[in-house]
């Protein structure tokens, strides 16, 4: 039952495409997901070298070792995520994927496979799709790299931005775990993580965690944008 609503909203969302032209997710305009003016506004931090920003935390969370992102989430940013999660503009995913790519050629020091940290399986089945699978998809393409998604949500979280800074790592402990037969694919291998947004890490650093258990060597990330 639930398969058939999810074609019927996917066949939905394709009619919708070809009744309303699709428009820029910054500007509105007419055209591409993300224009050639707007654009630049998701790429900000792509041709900047490796590093932490001055007036951020020193260095990404444990066990993460490396944590790099494309733009503050703001402005230009803030309009596609919510228009990639929210409103079902799923092309923005190959945009915003272009870049999560570019950065990581631009900056990243290790990796072999790139892992997305998922939504819970009822909000996917809400949806009709997972946003960071999308973009690790998108991502991995450019990058010629295996996208393989690893990791589930073992249990129901409360959405972290509901959360301030000191509840997100309880919230989300133990939360996530490598899926069954995919231990081959993570364990012995330098894994990059995808999401779209990050704050305060402690998402990122629990799925980590479980990869490392499952005997990756060693778990860096890589989001979209960064709020802080």
């Amino acid at each position: 039952m639930l398969r058939g609503m999810n074609i019927v909203r996917r066949s939905g969302g394709m009619l919708l495409d070809l009744a309303l032209p699709a428009s820029c997710a910054g500007c509105g305009l007419e055209g591409p997901p993300l224009c050639r003016t707007c654009r630049p506004g998701a790429e900000v931090r792509v041709p900047l070298p490796p590093g932490v920003p001055l007036g951020l935390s020193a260095g990404p969370p444990d066990p993460l070792v490396q944590l790099e992102w494309c733009a503050p989430y703001a402005g230009v940013m803030r309009s596609a995520l919510h228009a990639l999660k929210y409103a079902g503009e799923r092309r923005l995913a190959v945009p915003l994927g272009a870049a999560l790519a570019a950065r990581w050629r631009q900056a990243g020091a290790l990796g072999d496979v790139l892992v997305p940290v998922p939504v819970h399986v009822t909000r996917r089945r809400e949806r009709g799709y997972d946003q960071a699978e999308l973009l690790a998809q998108a991502a991995a393409a450019s990058l010629d790299l295996p996208m393989i998604p690893a990791l589930a949500r073992v249990r129901a979280t409360t959405p972290q931005y509901r959360l301030d800074r000191r509840r997100r790592a309880v919230n989300v402990a133990d939360a996530f775990g490598v899926r069954a037969g995919c231990g081959a694919a993570v364990a012995g291998h330098a894994v990059v993580l995808v999401d779209d947004v990050v704050t305060t890490g402690a998402t990122l650093a629990a799925s980590a965690e479980a990869l490392l258990r499952a005997g990756a060597v060693a778990v860096a990330a890589m989001t979209v944008a960064r709020e802080r």
